[in-house]
């Protein structure tokens, strides 16, 4: 039962944490927005962005909460390749 009681807070906590950053990224693209570009077109992108950020960092944060963080990029490119030893040619 404690485990199912901890996944409900944890799930309240990511969904409280999804809502207020999507919320307060959401208006302050909407207030840069406001500041920084005359047409509604390039208003409402901003606020887009805003929501995009918002969203991204609750993902990230809520995939910390449950131990499972996303796939790791820096895993996914190439190794380096190994600098060239010797003189120059």
């Amino acid at each position: 039962m404690a485990d199912k009681v901890d996944v409900n807070a944890k799930w309240d906590a990511c969904l409280d944490l999804t809502v207020r950053r999507f919320v307060y990224s959401s208006l302050a693209g909407a207030f840069g927005g406001l500041l920084l570009f005359r047409t509604p077109v390039t208003r409402w992108a901003s606020v887009a962005l805003g929501a995009g950020v918002g969203i991204g960092s609750a993902y990230t944060e809520c995939s910390r909460i449950f131990d499972e963080s996303p796939a790791n990029l820096a895993s996914l490119k190439s190794p380096t390749a190994p600098a060239h030893e010797g003189g120059q040619e």
